[in-house]
């Protein structure tokens, strides 16, 4: 499929926040993109963690902006193709959700 062809429609800002409800409660709308930082005890917990949220997007087909910072990670997702917030990208959080409910075995230094 070309990126140049929308797979599906934006949301309207209030299906955007609707949705974001029923997300982990780090997740907010900033723009048109859906964003969520984590905070870590080192590096190498950032690092891990994108690493995970980096294999997930492959597999998904939807790749999120990942901002890595010692101890600090920022996932912000949105779908350039229908220039805004579409159901892809909550499916995407609600994914990234499960992966660190899961836990990750990621230790804190």
């Amino acid at each position: 499929m070309s990126q140049d062809t929308p797979t599906t429609a934006p949301l309207s800002k209030e299906d955007a926040e609707r949705r974001v409800a029923g997300l982990d409660a780090g997740w907010r709308i900033l723009d048109d993109r859906l964003v969520r930082e984590f905070g870590f005890g080192s590096f190498g917990a950032a690092f891990g963690l994108a690493t995970r949220i980096a294999l997930l997007a492959e597999a998904q087909g939807h790749h999120p902006d990942l901002e890595i910072g010692w101890g600090r990670l920022v996932v912000a997702l949105t779908s350039h193709d229908v220039g805004g917030l579409s159901e892809r990208d909550f499916a995407m959080a609600t994914k990234v959700d499960r992966l660190v409910e899961r836990g990750l075995g990621i230790k804190e230094a």
